[in-house]
């Protein structure tokens, strides 16, 4: 079927035209936004009622209309939406005719590649449809006129709303359990670097639902900043489709930059801040929706047998439970004690939120309103039941995030916490972390919660865990930021000088452990005795170690493991030692483990590499699932240059991925009265895809790779030239610096980089042809950062020069870039 077919140009705006107006209109930037969304509509209504009355005169179909349904119901076209389409009739035309009818609307659309969705149906079959399919049924409450029998519309419309109204007992539930299937199954909006503005928990979807709650007369939304909320998302995927050309919900990270320039925002974390506090506000409103809708729908059911235990005509109140002094459990929810004033009691909200937060139960929204609208503030400093029960609240564990997220929502925790509102909705641009900036502090704090009985000061623990990125709200490093926070926060909560001490110390060194642990040489004394003079006592020690871990595990899989878990056990013991007046000892003959010294061992008797691969599962994390299986790689061969860049380029041509690695130079006793000097390589490998490598191939490699027969830079190059490029945003550069004061045994030269396959190839390389001697090297990959610091000395065993040490970090950043 050709357009000539269908009817000529001059009738109506034809497909030629229709897409010329449609370009014209997108290119418009002055009419972006909801303006340009409705004259998108009007556009694609005029073409359609052309189309289908013409269409409708050419065939003699009668008694039918063009019914738009979904978004395109609602106005809300996208550049590149779907056209959701019904074409109702009332049966008394032949199939025939009627697929005539629809053929000749469908395919000039098919014809301008505007994808389609479409139905042809009877009222009867379309109100049978809507009953078995909710998908169906929600579309069609946003069903539109379009083009022909209005009147036909009209009515379908008010049974299928009646419809939606008689069912809504059994509907909402259901529509409730797609929601949570979908949030599963897309995730929580506001936390995710790649969100997909529609399926996510906070998206389009949930906005649409709560239309349809609403809808249903059972229960409405919270309506402040809802509307705007998704304005903001639609806004955002229309400049999705515009700067990606296609039809896309997902906000990919390297398409971040343009979508924020089309927006005219400054750059890619002012749009994903802007996209998570709308979000929060839709998955907000939805959480407070859905228990609304569970709560009428409970009472409902319950009238029935209500209405047979009523005597005297007397009406059972739902049972108010105590909880704390002018808070009361009703109804599943928190609410306010009818004796409670809290006008008169400023620390009414701390005491609602912490009995929430411990009996596992949502605050009331209403509760939460009065709260933030009656209730006097906190004196500063604040008295100490304030402070107490603000304790209790972050280590309730789990429960705490939503009670957080209610007091957020309704502007308390700013009011509590001046300095919350520069890192709220801060989003992290970092694989490695999980959440945004203010939801992995609260995130910190539940993890501490599982961890306060390892502490002697758990409320400090609880406080710091809070507390410890708040620098990240301000320029410069955050650590050092965070510490004049902390010191303003703790005393405005109420801590003496002491405690206010402590907890800047907690969050000025809150990396402090995890990074000296995976970079330094923990056999050297000047590491440990670094870290001794930073904390300053065992008992700051042991909350350090529990902020440690509770910060890695609240950042993502990536940030903690067994491997960097053991590292920062052993150097808190050593420094544990050192506080209680142990003085630190040398490093020993041999600081290696019984594994790695039995292939040290083997190694001096054959004269050549020897290696050893051994897989281990992690521990199960607190949910219960698996985390991928670690596998251990050791070498042990004699000390010989070359030696770190060989074995760093057979596991990048075996494709090996290094998540940690540790080298050291050991010397052994020869039996002969001298010793010899051995390389122990311990390597935390996984395989970038497929299954390991057989240990005597990569020995063979190895040894080819020592002797000069196996070209490892070329054959890495030639695998870089096959492959295809990635798309994604740039990495910044490598940057390679000389740490001052490392080591009084050698110097400490830090790399951090984009990770790459032969990336530890490269480096290796560099420092040998620089004439340096690699004493040892700790590697740490982080998500896609690898940060690596290798101790260096000259042929002699002397540490270098500060300007042959600058020499050589340039050298290596050099490299790097090339």
């Amino acid at each position: 079927m050709t357009r000539t077919d269908v009817t000529t140009e001059a009738e109506y705006p034809g497909p030629s035209g229709y897409a010329a107006a449609r370009l014209r209109l997108l290119q418009r930037e002055a009419r972006s936004g909801p303006p340009r969304r409705a004259a998108l509509a009007r556009l694609t209504d005029d073409w359609l009622t052309a189309l289908f009355t013409t269409a409708a005169a050419q065939t003699g179909v009668r008694g039918a209309a063009l019914v738009a349904v979904g978004g395109y119901g609602r106005g809300e076209l996208s550049p590149r939406s779907d056209l959701d389409l019904l074409l109702l009739h009332d049966g008394s035309a032949g199939p025939a005719a009627v697929a005539a009818l629809a053929d000749r609307v469908w395919y000039p659309v098919w014809d301008l590649g505007l994808a389609l969705d479409h139905s042809v149906r009877t009222h009867a079959e379309v109100r049978k449809a809507a009953a078995d399919d909710l998908k169906v049924q929600l579309g069609l409450l946003d069903a539109r006129a379009v083009a022909g029998d209005l009147g036909r519309v009209a009515a379908l419309r008010s049974e299928i709303l009646t419809d939606w109204r008689n069912q809504a007992h059994r509907r909402l539930p259901a529509l409730a359990a797609l929601c949570r299937e979908r949030a599963e199954r897309a995730g929580e909006l506001p936390y995710l670097l790649e969100p997909d503005l529609k399926e996510a928990h906070g998206g389009l979807r949930d906005a649409t639902a709560l239309r349809a709650v609403a809808a249903s007369w059972v229960a409405d939304a919270p309506r402040e900043g809802l509307a705007e909320a998704r304005r903001t998302l639609l806004d955002v995927r229309d400049a999705l489709h515009l700067t990606t050309g296609r039809s896309t919900d997902r906000l990919a990270l390297q398409e971040q930059d343009q979508v924020a320039a089309a927006l005219g925002l400054l750059d890619a974390d002012a749009l994903l801040r802007q996209v998570y506090e709308a979000a929060r506000t839709v998955s907000y409103a939805t959480d407070v929706t859905w228990r609304e809708v569970e709560r009428v729908l409970r009472a409902r059911s319950a009238r029935p047998r209500l209405r047979g235990l009523l005597k005297g005509g007397s009406r059972n109140a739902p049972e108010r439970v105590p909880l704390a002094e002018g808070v009361v459990e009703a109804d599943g929810e928190v609410v306010l004690a009818r004796t409670a004033r809290p006008d008169k009691d400023p620390v009414l909200t701390l005491r609602a939120a912490a009995a929430a937060a411990e009996s596992g139960l949502p605050l009331s929204r209403h509760l939460v309103r009065h709260l933030r609208t009656g209730a006097p503030p906190l004196p500063v400093p604040w008295p100490a039941e304030a402070r107490e029960e603000f304790v209790t609240l972050l280590g309730a564990g789990e429960s705490t995030v939503a009670v957080w997220e209610a007091l957020e929502a309704e502007g308390i925790v700013a009011r509590l916490l001046p300095d919350w509102e520069r890192v709220r909705c801060r989003p992290q641009r970092n694989p490695v972390h999980t959440w945004t900036v203010d939801r992995h502090l609260v995130e910190t704090a539940v993890r501490a919660s599982f961890l306060t009985r390892r502490v002697g000061r758990p409320d400090l623990l609880l406080v710091a865990a809070l507390l410890h990125d708040l620098g990240k709200g301000r320029p410069g490093d955050h650590a050092v930021t965070g510490e004049v926070i902390a010191r303003d926060t703790a005393a405005r909560i109420g801590f003496d000088q002491r405690d206010t001490a402590v907890l800047a110390t907690l969050v000025r060194h809150h990396l402090l452990l995890v990074e000296t642990a995976t970079r330094r040489d923990l056999d050297d004394p000047a590491t440990v005795r670094a870290v001794a003079d930073a904390v300053g006592s065992a008992s700051t020690l042991e909350l350090l170690h529990a902020l440690t871990e509770a910060d890695a595990l609240a950042t993502g899989p990536a940030a903690w493991s067994s491997w960097r878990a053991s590292l920062v056990t052993g150097l808190v013991r050593r420094v544990a030692a050192l506080l209680a007046g142990e003085e630190p000892a040398g490093p020993e003959p041999l600081a290696v483990g019984a594994e790695q010294e039995r292939l040290a061992v083997e190694a001096l008797r054959t004269g050549g590499p020897v290696l050893a691969l051994r897989a281990e599962p992690e521990p199960a994390p607190e949910d219960g699932d698996p985390e991928p299986v670690g596998v251990e790689l050791h070498i042990a061969l004699p000390d010989r240059p070359g030696v770190l860049p060989a074995a760093a380029g057979v596991l990048a041509l075996h494709r090996l991925t290094v998540r940690a690695a540790d080298l050291r130079a050991v010397e052994l006793p020869t039996g002969l009265g001298g010793s010899a000097g051995l390389l122990v390589l311990s390597w935390r490998v996984a395989a970038a895809y497929g299954s390991l490598p057989a240990t005597a191939r990569l020995h063979a490699d190895l040894v080819r790779a020592l002797d000069g027969s196996l070209d490892i830079r070329a054959r890495l190059a030639e695998r870089e030239a096959a492959s295809p490029r990635r798309r994604g945003a740039k990495a910044p550069p490598p940057r390679v610096t000389v740490a001052p004061a490392g080591s009084r045994l050698a110097t400490v030269i830090e790399v951090r980089a984009q990770d790459a396959p032969g990336l530890l190839h490269r480096i290796g390389r560099a420092l040998e042809q620089s004439g340096v001697r690699v004493r040892s090297a700790h590697v740490s990959t982080l998500g896609a950062n690898a940060v690596d610091a290798f101790y260096v000395t000259d042929a002699a065993g002397e540490t270098l020069p500060p300007p042959a040490a600058e020499a050589l970090a340039r050298a290596v950043e050099a490299a790097l870039r090339e």
